[in-house]
């Protein structure tokens, strides 16, 4: 199964996304899979095809300011959660995805649960891998620093924070083939760390967490929750409180699994993740 690339410009900015088209059956609902920080949608590779095989297209963006997206200067593009958003909604237009089952991951993926809060007619099913969705989620030291004066700067035009973040994130190793696409943006211009400078900057996470908290207590589509129960930045009882306040939210706890679980367990994660898009 085969994930091709694209781009698509949509009011003036350039997205980058990765796609697979459903084998056989091609009445299940298209799935749209947002990565966070500091990541892309490479991160999905091992998801997608599994779902594409089963009859779902599956639409994978890099964020505005990620990977092979446009790096706007801020005068051009706020890095906001607003911005990001609007953004967001922009794209889903343009590629006329009407109805649609939502998989978020990670710092970032808030910004993918307040889309979908403000879009609850466009979402099929909702679900949630090791994102921040409480006012207990702070944003973590190690990602803290790269937006720091001066020294935000400086950590930021460092390939290497990729290497040092993703791998702190999931506490295993990742093959050096992978790591060098996750690097690529880094190397090709320094827009990319400036583009992260200003998205850590800029996230709001207090306010975010506070819309998604309350937010979700009304929510009725289904939830999956899917958790990497070693997550050092995240922690499972901030998912089963999530899930506890929701109406229709399940959690599927995975252990030895980190914050970001696509990179080594898409088979644990698909298990629970392709017939709970099924049945949407």
């Amino acid at each position: 199964m085969s994930i091709t690339e694209h781009k698509i410009t949509v009011d003036s900015l350039e997205w980058f996304y990765r796609q697979t088209e459903p084998v056989g059956r091609s009445d299940l609902q298209p799935v749209l899979m947002l990565h966070g920080l500091v990541s892309q949608s490479y991160s999905w590779r091992n998801i997608m095809p599994g779902l594409a095989q089963q009859g779902n297209k599956v639409v994978a963006p890099d964020w505005i300011g990620s990977g092979f997206s446009a790096k706007p200067e801020k005068r051009d593009f706020a890095y906001t959660p607003e911005a990001y958003i609007k953004a967001l909604d922009a794209f889903v237009e343009a590629l006329e995805l009407e109805s649609f089952s939502l998989v978020v991951q990670g710092f970032l993926g808030s910004v993918g649960l307040q889309y979908a809060l403000r879009n609850p007619d466009k979402i099929a099913s909702l679900i949630i891998l090791n994102t921040p969705i409480s006012s207990t989620a702070k944003l973590p030291w190690k990602i803290q620093q790269m937006g720091l004066p001066l020294a935000g700067e400086m950590m930021t035009q460092d390939p290497l924070l990729v290497d040092r973040t993703l791998e702190g994130g999931c506490r295993y190793v990742i093959k050096d083939k992978d790591l060098d696409i996750y690097r690529k943006p880094f190397l090709k211009a320094s827009a990319t760390g400036r583009s992260l400078l200003a998205t850590i900057r800029n996230l709001q996470l207090k306010a975010a967490m506070e819309e998604i908290e309350s937010g979700f207590k009304e929510w009725q589509k289904p939830i999956l929750v899917q958790w990497g129960k070693t997550d050092p930045w995240l922690n499972v009882e901030m998912a089963e409180k999530f899930v506890g306040s929701a109406p229709d939210a399940q959690i599927v706890r995975i252990n030895d699994v980190g914050h970001y679980p696509q990179e080594h367990h898409h088979e644990a994660i698909l298990q629970d993740m392709k017939p709970f898009v099924r049945r949407s």
